[in-house]
């Protein structure tokens, strides 16, 4: 069965992508929703071109749209049905771990295009999880975080004993209500670890990201 990954460039929809090929599904493309500059993404603030080098490491085409949120759901089911005939795709697959109207929204999306929505990762353990994807040789650092968190934890890598930490603080240790986002540097599904580009860091908004030189 071919698909498309719903791409953040984080470790869920990485970690997704990974257990829908393990589950022999046929990764065909990547998909990613970008600002209305087309500039960096809208979930996790990411440049294009760390988004391309991602794909680049694993072979496949990236699709990367501008949208504003008025449209993004108009063009994300155009983009979908584009995609299924260029594609021949068959599902799409999506990183969400237990977020019901994300996952009602991906149904209806799929829907709309015929395709079905896979989410490999729904409603496990969220520190097993963790664990799961780090053991299976997801290297990834947090690129924002909720001023709870702060700052100090951008550009760390994400390992057991901080997802431990973080859950100790009674933060989730996936960060799936946007307490933080990642950024995958390497995983099995690349041939070889994306560079990145220096970095500063700012908050704003009650929010710390990554400011990426670029």
């Amino acid at each position: 069965m071919n698909f498309v990954t719903s791409w953040s460039g984080g470790k869920d929809s990485c970690y997704a992508m990974m257990q829908a090929v393990q589950q022999g599904f046929i990764p065909k493309v990547l998909l990613n929703m970008m600002n209305e500059n087309g500039k960096v993404s809208r979930s996790h603030g990411l440049p294009l071109a760390i988004l391309n080098q991602q794909a680049q490491k694993m072979q496949l085409p990236m699709e990367a749209i501008p949208a504003t949120w008025g449209d993004y759901e108009a063009k994300f089911i155009a983009v979908l049905k584009m995609l299924k005939a260029k594609y021949d795709l068959e599902a799409a697959v999506f990183g969400d771990i237990d977020l019901q109207p994300h996952k009602d929204w991906e149904d209806k999306v799929c829907e709309a295009a015929s395709l079905k929505a896979i989410l490999p990762l729904w409603q496990q353990d969220r520190i097993v999880l963790v664990n799961q994807m780090l053991e299976s040789g997801i290297v990834t650092m947090i690129v924002s975080c909720n001023t709870t968190m702060g700052e100090s934890y951008l550009g760390k890598i994400l390992t057991k004993e901080l997802a431990r930490e973080l859950q100790e603080k009674g933060i989730d240790p996936c960060g799936e209500n946007g307490e933080f986002h990642t950024l995958v540097i390497n995983c099995p599904l690349f041939s070889e670890a994306i560079e990145l580009p220096k970095f500063a860091t700012k908050t704003y908004n009650d929010y710390c990201f990554i400011v990426w030189e670029e």
